[in-house]
């Protein structure tokens, strides 16, 4: 009876996570679509925060899990090969699609939506080795989940420019932490294994946002101040990343 006490209670508070991760994620892509007026500062600003997590987020991270088993060198690989992974598929889809570019909103929006579902099983799986680690994950994923709807919404208008298509995936990455979650609670996946997963999704990331977002950012209003938004979206994600870090 203890036991299963406590087990609901924990599935209890992973659930509390999981829907405030989506919430957070919610109101990041609404404030995205409420102001894609001004979406070359936006997209700018996403840029930033993409590129900001895949370099002080994923790939710390990816190293810290992945790297006692696979070591430093091999999860950089892995990262290499997630960018030129998603480059090729990225320019055969453009081939086959006779230059548009639609796909390219849903390639994205997916990667990040698949990410965020990598959350919540990263989070669930941490809480299954300690509840210091599980919340120390929760706190890192909470801390950048608005991000992650901003960037989710940009990167779907960019692809489609079509705000009920960017809605459905905003409804999809806020839906995703929960789902990983619950898939926590059914399967048990090695740490050193996620490593990897969580490096090839920094080599998408760094793809999306320097290949991506910061030319178009560039191409629609090529002022100081899209820089501006670029180097803030970075820094933004790097105090989070920090104070999740030393909290």
């Amino acid at each position: 009876m203890v036991v299963t006490h406590h087990a609901s209670q924990a599935d209890a508070v992973l659930l509390g996570i999981g829907l405030a991760a989506g919430l957070a994620t919610w109101i990041g892509g609404s404030l995205a679509l409420r102001h894609s007026e001004r979406i070359h500062l936006v997209l700018g600003f996403s840029a930033g925060a993409v590129i900001g997590v895949a370099l002080l987020d994923l790939l710390p991270e990816a190293i810290d899990l992945g790297a006692p088993a696979w070591g430093v060198l091999t999860i950089t690989s892995v990262t290499a090969l997630g960018f030129l992974g998603y480059l090729v598929v990225d320019r055969v889809a453009l081939l086959r699609a006779g230059g548009g570019e639609s796909h390219r909103g849903h390639f994205g929006a997916g990667s990040l939506t698949v990410h965020s579902l990598l959350d919540g099983l990263g989070i669930g799986l941490g809480f299954q080795v300690s509840t210091s680690v599980g919340a120390i994950l929760a706190i890192a994923v909470l801390a950048h989940d608005l991000a992650d709807g901003m960037n989710t919404v940009n990167l779907s208008l960019r692809g489609s420019g079509d705000p009920k298509i960017a809605r459905r995936w905003l409804i999809a990455d806020a839906a995703a932490p929960t789902i990983g979650i619950a898939a926590s609670r059914l399967i048990v996946v090695p740490p050193v294994h996620l490593g990897l997963a969580i490096a090839a999704f920094a080599g998408f990331f760094l793809y999306i946002g320097a290949s991506e977002l910061v030319p178009d950012s560039h191409h629609r209003h090529p002022r100081a101040w899209t820089t501006i938004a670029t180097v803030l979206g970075v820094a933004m994600i790097g105090i989070i990343v920090y104070l999740a870090r030393t909290s």
